[in-house]
This record gives C-alpha cells, structure tokens and sequence, in this order.
C-alpha cells in the first residue's frame, strides 16, 4: 500500500526531508470570530506590560493576532490587524488623553494601527504564499515563523522612526523587563527581543496546525526552543569604578495645565535638594520640568543653578528652555558654581503634538483648540549626548529620548560609562506611563550594560544597575532624593555592536521573504 506524503500527518520529530504537507489556505477563523479575538487580543497582550506585568500574556496575545490572520483574504487582514492594533493602543497608551485629551489619544491609536494593518498584511502574505512556494514540513515550522517574526519586526521599526520621528511605544519587547527572557537584551537589543517573541510564538503557531503527531511531540519543537532562549546567560559587564549620584525628585506641579511658574518649579527642586547640603557627592542630578526658564539668559535661575552647585561642591546636571535664532530647545546642562554651563545638551526626540506641532498649518484646521494649546514649538537638537563630569563620560537623554533606539546605542558608541535619563511625568498622574517608562529604563541599561539613573519630577524615579534591577526608588509624587554609587562601565554589549544591523536584517529578510514567495507561486501557476 503506498503513502500519500502530501496529506499524511508527520508522526516524528526528525522525519522532515521530502515531507510536503497541504498548504493550508483557508482561514483559522471566520470573520466574525477573527473581530472578535482581534479586539480582545488588544488587552490581553496589553497586560503583559507594566503596570499588571504579567510577561506571558504578550505572548498569548501575540498569538492572538497571528490566529486571527492565518488564511485572510487582502482586505480582511488589513480590517482584522487595524482592529487587534486600536484595541492594544487604545489600552497600552490611554495614559495620553490625561495630557492632550481624547481626541489626540485615539487619532495616534489610529496612525499606530494603520502600520500594524499593513504589518497584518505582510503576515497574511506570508501565510498564503510561503507554504506554497515552500511546502516541506522544515520550511512551515522553521521558515515560516522567520519570516513571520520579521515582518512583526519591521513594522516595529517603520512605526518607530516615522512619521516625525515615529513612535516606538508599545513594541513587543517592552513588556520583557522582568521575564526569563530579559537576558537576551544585551545580546539581541530591544528589536531583537520583539523578533524572538514573534518566533517563539509563531513556532508554537505552526507546530500546532501542521504536525500530527502525539502532544508531546507537537510540544517539543517550541519547548526546546524556548529552552535554548532560556539558558542564554545575560551579557556580563565588568565594571570600572563608581559615580556618586545625588539624584533629586522635587514633585512640584510640573503638569502643562497646573499652571506652576518656572520660579515655582525651580523652588520645589531647590527644596528637595537642600536636606542634601554638605553630603559628600560628584554629580547633582535634576529632572526634566527643572524649570521652564532659560539659566542662560535668566539671572535667578542661573543663581539657584549656582547655589545648588556650591552647597554641593559638585556640578549640577538640570533642565531648561533654551533659544538659539529664536528656537527653543529643551535642553539639559551642566552647570558648576562660577562658570555656567559647562555643557549643554539639546533635546534629539521631541515629541510630536506634545512639545512641538509638525506642519502646524496644516493639522491647525483639524482641530485648532487642541493645536493651539502647544503655544511652543521645540527644535530637535543637533548636540551629542554625553557630558564630562569630573573625567566620567556621562550619556543624559531626555523623557522620549529614552525609546529611541539609536540615540541610546550613540550615547554608549560615544563612550558614555553611565546612563542619566530625566523625564516629567507630571502630565499623566498615577498611569501606566511612569510604569511603562521604568521598565524601559530598565531595558536599555541590561541592553546597554550601563547603570541608568532614572529621574523624574514626580516619579517613577529609580537607580538601575546594569543588570536591570532597582537599587533604589522613590515613592510616587513625594519630594525626595537618592544617593548611589553607581557602577561604571566602558565594556560595550553586542547588542550595542550590532543590535541597530540586527534590526535591518531580521526585517529585511521578512520581507524578502514574502517577495521571494509571491514570485515563486505566480511562477509555477504561469
């Protein structure tokens, strides 16, 4: 009796050579069940963030997505992916309509979510066209899941840099902070987290719809994977001395519309710092929301800048308003008592609608209340990101500065030994962005092997170690103060040498992929 090997089940794990199961074209889910999982995809994967933190279900959730993709024609992928994408941006960022109101809040879920259509798209195609072109079980189980993962991938990224300097909230690895998996972002970087997910998941995805084999077996592909991931040793940074911090929380009322002035802001900072007087420290550090005024031009802030300084026998690194050629620029300095500033740095990363409004003509007629209330436009800056303080390289960014991948990967490749990275949170009180922003900060110092010192004018304000873990934190909307020696270190992570190459590649092979696969089909119906 011969066997039919296009449609029999595989009964081994080893077996794959010359197996050619059915591709499976129809779809995973009819129409009306694929919404339905699709809108509560969006919370579920939204809980693996912080502030509930439950790691795994991202992966749920991202499983979630790609059921409901399998076997979609054209015009319902892009539908279901869009609706999976506004339900997870809906929840992940809600914390935005707190600032800027509703309105601006769902009109980003929106932009976000018409990447992620085109991703689903992309993911569609690669269901339709890769076991075709491909059919042996290998290629649906190791192939397929590939390029899968850097289509995710690469929608990650475009999102991310574009427009305006995209939008790099919400990817999938940010949820990682506290998994097993957090190991791999010193290898891998951040995209390349989201792309082993997506694989893992994928696997498990394909595992399940194209092996007939026992249970166990089915399992074993993805168990054994994810033990592989698993046993991968996080990087290990030898560090070369220490960094004295006094980092400063002031909880002043730094919201938009709380109405504070720079002097008032200034003097809350100036409160908290003052218990401080005579500790022996090398660095004052200050958050962003300092003060809105120029130390530069404006003789009183310049002299608390001063004070503070003096008190503390050490630089101070703080916040203000600059202007150059009438521009503004949010800038941090180093300033030390008797020479000014010593160095400035001019924010790279700011954020669009929020402290600056891009072809403002042409968004104004949409919604002029709400473009009208950014009555300042900031400048992108051109300064690099480290400062010298006392001989230690020091990288500072700023609030957003902090997603931005290539900027973080600069400070590193610019010698920096420490990570400063301040921020005012005071415009989305007691939400999951402050939460959100932590466990990032924890990332990039694991990516990065740096200790970040995270400081913000209300909170989440913590000491990272390169490791990610909290050494210290403060509590959430009180005035306080940490001082730490904080560890240096000049190693640099492979994901800083090619975790930006990484990136390119994972993506440029899932899509490939796809293209490869569409001209493989067409050619063999021609």
């Amino acid at each position: 009796m011969s066997i039919n090997l296009t449609t029999r089940p595989v009964v081994g794990l080893f077996t794959f050579s010359g197996l050619r199961p059915a591709p499976q074209t129809h779809a995973a889910l009819p129409m009306w069940a694929a919404l339905v999982v699709a809108v509560a995809s969006g919370p579920v994967m939204d809980a693996g963030f912080p502030d509930k933190g439950l790691w795994p279900l991202t992966f749920v959730g991202v499983g979630l997505v790609l059921l409901c993709l399998i076997g979609r024609r054209n015009a319902s992928a892009l539908l279901v992916a869009f609706v999976a994408s506004l339900s997870f941006y809906l929840t992940q960022i809600s914390w935005a309509s707190l600032f800027l109101g509703l309105l601006p809040m769902v009109a980003l879920s929106v932009l976000e979510s018409l990447f992620a259509a085109l991703g689903g798209l992309a993911i569609t195609l690669a269901y339709r066209w890769m076991p075709r072109a491909f059919p042996g079980v290998l290629a649906r189980i190791a192939l397929l899941p590939i390029a899968i993962a850097g289509l995710w991938t690469a929608r990650e990224a475009w999102a991310a840099v574009w427009p305006y300097g995209g939008f790099s909230w919400g990817r999938a690895a940010m949820s990682q902070a506290d998994s097993p998996f957090s190991p791999l972002f010193g290898w891998l970087g951040m995209s390349g987290v989201s792309f082993v997910m997506v694989l893992l998941v994928a696997v498990t995805v394909e595992c399940v719809r194209v092996l007939g084999a026992p249970r166990l077996a089915r399992a074993a592909v993805p168990v054994g994977l994810a033990a592989v991931l698993l046993a991968i040793p996080a990087v290990q940074v030898p560090t070369e001395g220490s960094l004295r911090v006094a980092a400063v929380q002031g909880a002043g009322k730094a919201g938009y519309f709380d109405g504070s002035t720079a002097n008032e802001l200034l003097q809350a900072q100036l409160d908290a710092t003052v218990p401080l007087f005579g500790e022996p420290v090398d660095v004052v550090l200050w958050p962003e929301g300092t003060t809105y005024a120029d130390p530069l031009t404006d003789d009183y802030t310049g002299q608390v800048f001063d004070f503070v300084s003096e008190k503390m026998d050490a630089p101070l690194i703080a916040q203000g308003i600059t202007t150059s050629d009438d521009r503004f620029y949010n800038t941090v300095m180093l300033w030390k008592s008797g020479e000014g500033a010593l160095d400035l740095y001019n924010k790279k990363h700011p954020v669009p609608f929020g402290e600056y409004v891009p072809d403002r003509a042409f968004w104004r007629p949409f919604a002029p209340d709400l473009i009208d209330l950014i009555g300042r436009d900031y400048t992108p800056g051109t300064t690099d990101m480290v400062m010298d303080v006392n001989g230690v390289t020091v990288g500072v960014n700023i609030c957003f500065d902090i997603v931005d991948d290539q900027l973080l990967t600069d400070s590193v490749e610019e010698g920096a030994q420490v990570i400063f990275a301040s921020s005012n949170n005071a415009d989305f009180g007691m939400t999951d962005e402050s939460a959100q922003q932590l466990a990032i900060a924890r990332i990039r110092a694991m990516e990065l092997g740096r200790s970040v010192v995270n400081i913000s004018t209300v909170g989440l304000s913590a000491v990272i170690a390169p490791d990610g873990s909290i050494v210290q934190q403060l509590p959430w909307y009180e005035p306080g103060s940490m001082i730490q020696d904080v560890r240096l270190s000049t190693a640099v992570t492979p994901a800083v040498t090619f975790g930006r190459e990484l990136e390119w590649f994972v993506s440029a092979l899932g899509l490939a992929s796809i293209v490869i696969a569409g001209f493989t089909v067409r050619r063999r119906r021609a």
